[in-house]
């Protein structure tokens, strides 16, 4: 089923345009009733995506307290992921929480199939409501809200993402500048250098499926495994002045399946890389260009990244203030 969402709804050039723009008319507005105040970016954003996506996906939530209670609901399930203790507890909680809200949202679609969208293509709700195994059996109703979480709850993590954004064109006013002169092929390159540069987890770990061989070194079965994300990404023999931020190294072309493991490597259909990739990378590289568009401050904080973190973020969260509208130049895109 997840499978099918992807390619029939999200992971076609319309799909992820119109999730692209629904984001970034979200974190806008959310910019826009900010003015003035001290906010937490990475809040922020994620209640911007998870109204963009509630939006684009066709599942009802209310502006306000239940979109904010989505975001924070997706955060939590993120940062507790192979995480013991209070983190862990907290993402069950969350995680239960809205596939209850879900299993009820697709109960309501099946009562009233002809109510939701009337005259309007399908939604991604309305797809997983009605979808019927290979044996003409409907979706239970846990399984249908599980599959809609596992839309809903990838699009808001790129919070981590967008904010690691922010602190790039806080610490480079430079790629600031070229990115609000910029067009979308210098977009898309600032979000894979922000990806290379800025490790949603520095490390992963696992166990040998079986005895293997890796250049020189012999891996018996069962042995634990790190894939030193980070190091990766700073390799000078993968990259030329590997602690240089600088979008450029990607413009006029896309990292190979073996350079930038952000989400994986190998190929998406064969390998383990996150089937979403593409999606993440037009989302950061619009939201980028929006955050680039709207002159913020950022006070005096902790902006230190542990990398000692999974997954990681800036310590303060990033804390951003909008000022009023006449310092904005939001150019039309």
């Amino acid at each position: 089923v997840r499978k099918e969402l992807f390619t029939t709804h999200l992971m076609t050039p319309d799909g992820v345009r119109a999730l692209g723009r629904l984001a970034r008319e979200h974190w806008l507005r959310t910019a826009d009733g900010l003015r003035g105040e001290d906010v937490v970016l990475f809040d922020e954003m994620a209640v911007a995506l998870a109204g963009a996506v509630c939006e684009w996906s066709g599942v009802p939530c209310a502006p306000g307290g239940e979109v904010r209670q989505l975001a924070q609901d997706c955060v939590a399930m993120v940062d507790g992921f192979a995480t013991p203790g209070p983190r862990h507890w907290k993402a069950r909680r969350a995680r239960s929480r809205q596939e209850d809200a879900l299993a009820r949202a697709v109960d309501n679609v099946r009562r009233d199939p002809d109510a939701s969208r009337p005259g309007k293509e399908s939604s991604v709700l309305e797809a997983v409501a009605a979808h019927r195994d290979a044996d003409g059996s409907p979706l239970d109703t846990h399984t249908a809200a599980v599959e809609l979480l596992n839309v809903l709850r990838p699009t808001v993590a790129i919070t981590w993402f967008t904010t690691f954004a922010a602190h790039a064109l806080h610490r480079f006013p430079a790629v600031r500048d070229e990115l609000r002169r910029a067009d979308g092929a210098y977009a898309r390159a600032f979000a894979h250098e922000v990806r290379r540069c800025y490790p949603f987890v520095p490390f992963v770990c696992g166990l040998a499926a079986r005895d293997l061989r890796f250049g020189a070194q012999d891996v018996p079965e069962g042995t634990l495994v790190l894939l030193d994300v980070a190091g990766h990404h700073r390799d000078p023999d993968l990259w030329p002045e590997p602690d240089r931020f600088d979008p450029r190294r990607f413009l006029g072309r896309e990292p190979g399946p073996g350079e930038l493991i952000a989400q994986g490597g190998g190929n998406a259909r064969t390998g383990h890389r996150c089937p979403g990739e593409d999606i993440t990378v037009h989302l950061l590289a619009t939201l980028a260009q929006a955050l680039a568009d709207v002159q913020f401050d950022v006070p005096e904080q902790d902006l230190g990244i542990p990398v000692t973190r999974i997954p990681t973020r800036p310590r303060s969260g990033m804390t951003v203030r909008v000022p009023a509208r006449s310092t904005d130049r939001v150019p039309v895109r």
